[in-house]
Formats: structure tokens, C-alpha cells, sequence
């Protein structure tokens, strides 16, 4: 018996086709991502460079939390008028990671500024 006679083991799969695409991307999630990566950029560059650079990113960071959640509200309650919830959450996500490490670049410089200024602390 030839192998393409052999019928499959497995039916067919159970799981619905993929849905169209839905509509205009929400204007939000855009936001949320574009200042999340520009918050986490300038956290990562205060690092090596300034503690002034470091200091937007914490700022940057909750504003695109709360950009990325609010769209995904949004996109939720549109029932498939917007899209973009994978965008909105990358944004919302890497909005946190923008604020940790712009709190612990600035935290750094802030623990680097008072050592130069007034020496190690006492024994």
C-alpha cells in the first residue's frame, strides 16, 4: 500500500479560521509604544551618559502605561472597530520596564551624586 493511501490518523482541526482583519489602528496604542521605546531609550542612555537623561524616562514610562491601557480598553469596547491590542500591550509593558529603569538609572546618579558631594558614609 503506497504511503498517500494511507489515510491521515488526525481529523480535522477544531479550531475556528482566522478573523479579518479589523479596522484602523487605535490612535492611543501608537502613543503608547512610541513613548514607551523613547522613555526606555533615554533611561538606557542616562546610564552611560547624564542623570538628566534618565529622569524623562520616568515621567514617559506611567504615560505610556496608562496610554496602552486605556487602548486596550478602547479596542475592547469597539467590538472590532480598532485593532491593535498586541501593540497596546507591548507599549503598556515596555512602559513599566521604561519607568524601572529610569527609576534605577536616576536612583544610581542620585547615589553617585551624594557620594562625590559629601564622601562614603560614616562606619
Amino acid at each position: 500500500m503506497p504511503p498517500q493511501a494511507i489515510p491521515p490518523y488526525y481529523g480535522r482541526p477544531a479550531y475556528p479560521p482566522p478573523s479579518p482583519q479589523t479596522g484602523r489602528t487605535e490612535g492611543r496604542v501608537l502613543a503608547s509604544l512610541s513613548l514607551s521605546l523613547l522613555g526606555l531609550l533615554l533611561g538606557l542612555t542616562g546610564l552611560l551618559l547624564a542623570f538628566w537623561l534618565a529622569v524623562p524616562a520616568l515621567v514617559l514610562g506611567p504615560v505610556a502605561y496608562f496610554l496602552g491601557k486605556s487602548g486596550i480598553t478602547r479596542i475592547g469596547e469597539s467590538k472590532g472597530a480598532l485593532g491593535g491590542r498586541g501593540i497596546a500591550a507591548a507599549g503598556w509593558v515596555i512602559g513599566v520596564v521604561a519607568m524601572a529603569v529610569g527609576a534605577a538609572v536616576t536612583l544610581i546618579w542620585l547615589v553617585l551624586l551624594l557620594v562625590a558631594n559629601f564622601g562614603p558614609p560614616p562606619p
